[in-house]
C-alpha cells in the first residue's frame, strides 16, 4: 500500500510539473506577445516610407499570383458544387451567385487569404528575423541605440495591414469571376442572373469580411515577429521558429475566425 501512495504520489507530482511548466511558458509567451504588440503600436508613427513601401512589395504585390490562383480554383469548385448540389434538390442550379458571393464575401475570401499570407509572409518574416537573432544582428541593433522594434517589426506591421486587406478584396474578386466562368459555361446560368445575385449583397457583408482580414492581418505578423524575436538555436532554431509561426498563425486565424464573426453579427455588420 506503502509502495501505492508514493507511486501515485511521484505521478501527481510529474503531472503537476508538466502541467503548471506548460501554464507557465503558455503565459510567459502570451506576457511577451502583448509586450511587442504594446511597442509596435508604440512606434507606428515613426516607421519609415520607405521601409514600409519595401515591405509592402514584398507582402502584398508578391503575393498577388498565388492568391489570385487559389481564389479564381476556390470560386470555380465553389460554384460547381453549388450548382450540382442544387440541381439534385431543386432541379435547377440556383442561388449559385448569392452562395459563391455570400461565401467569399465573409468567409472564404478573407481565410484563404491569410492562410495563403501566413503560409508565405509569416514564414518569410519568422525566417529572416530569426536568423537576424541567432547571428545576433539584433543585440548589434540594440548596442548601435537602435530599437528592434520599431526597426523591424513595425513596417512591417504597417505593410501587412495594408496588404492583406487589398489581397482580401482582390481575391473577392477573382473568385466571384471564377464562379462566374462555371455558371455560364458549365452549368448555362444566364450572366445576368449570377451578376444580380452578387449585387445584391451590401455593405455589411463586405465589410464583415474585409475588417476580419484586418485582424488577420496583425495576428499573422505579430507571431511571425515574436517567433523571430525569440528564435534560439542556430539554423535548426531558425527552422523550428519558422514552422511554429506558420502552424500558430493558421490556427489562431481559424480560431478568432469564429470569434470575429460572432462579435461583428452582434453589432449587426454582416
Amino acid at each position: 500500500m506503502a509502495d501505492d501512495a508514493i507511486a501515485v504520489s511521484r505521478f501527481e507530482q510529474r503531472l503537476l510539473t508538466i502541467l503548471g511548466g506548460t501554464l507557465i511558458s503558455l503565459a510567459e509567451a502570451v506576457g511577451k506577445v502583448v509586450i511587442l504588440t504594446r511597442q509596435t503600436l508604440y512606434w507606428l508613427k515613426s516607421a519609415e516610407r520607405r521601409d514600409v513601401f519595401e515591405q509592402i512589395v514584398a507582402m502584398g504585390v508578391d503575393s498577388v499570383p498565388v492568391t489570385t490562383l487559389t481564389s479564381l480554383f476556390t470560386g470555380m469548385v465553389l460554384a460547381l458544387q453549388t450548382g450540382f448540389s442544387f440541381r439534385k434538390v431543386f432541379n435547377e442550379p440556383i442561388y449559385v451567385g448569392t452562395v459563391v458571393g455570400l461565401s467569399l464575401v465573409k468567409e472564404l475570401g478573407p481565410v484563404l487569404t491569410a492562410v495563403v499570407v501566413a503560409g508565405r509572409v509569416g514564414a518569410a518574416i519568422a525566417a529572416e528575423l530569426g536568423t537576424m537573432k541567432v547571428t545576433e544582428q539584433i543585440d548589434a541593433l540594440y548596442t548601435l541605440g537602435t530599437n528592434p522594434v520599431k526597426y523591424l517589426a513595425v513596417p512591417r506591421f504597417i505593410a501587412c495591414i495594408i496588404s492583406i486587406p487589398l489581397l482580401t478584396v482582390m481575391a473577392i474578386f477573382t473568385g466571384i469571376i471564377g464562379g462566374l466562368i462555371i455558371a455560364v459555361y458549365r452549368l448555362s446560368i444566364p450572366m445576368t442572373v449570377y451578376v444580380n445575385e452578387i449585387k445584391e449583397i451590401g455593405w455589411k457583408e463586405c465589410a464583415h469580411g474585409v475588417t476580419k482580414s484586418v485582424f488577420f492581418a496583425a495576428i499573422i505578423v505579430i507571431v511571425s515577429c515574436y517567433k523571430g524575436f525569440t528564435c534560439e538555436g542556430g539554423a535548426e532554431g531558425v527552422g523550428k521558429a519558422t514552422t511554429s509561426a506558420v502552424v500558430i498563425s493558421m490556427v489562431m486565424v481559424l480560431v478568432f475566425d469564429y470569434f470575429l464573426s460572432a462579435i461583428l453579427v452582434s453589432f449587426g455588420i454582416g
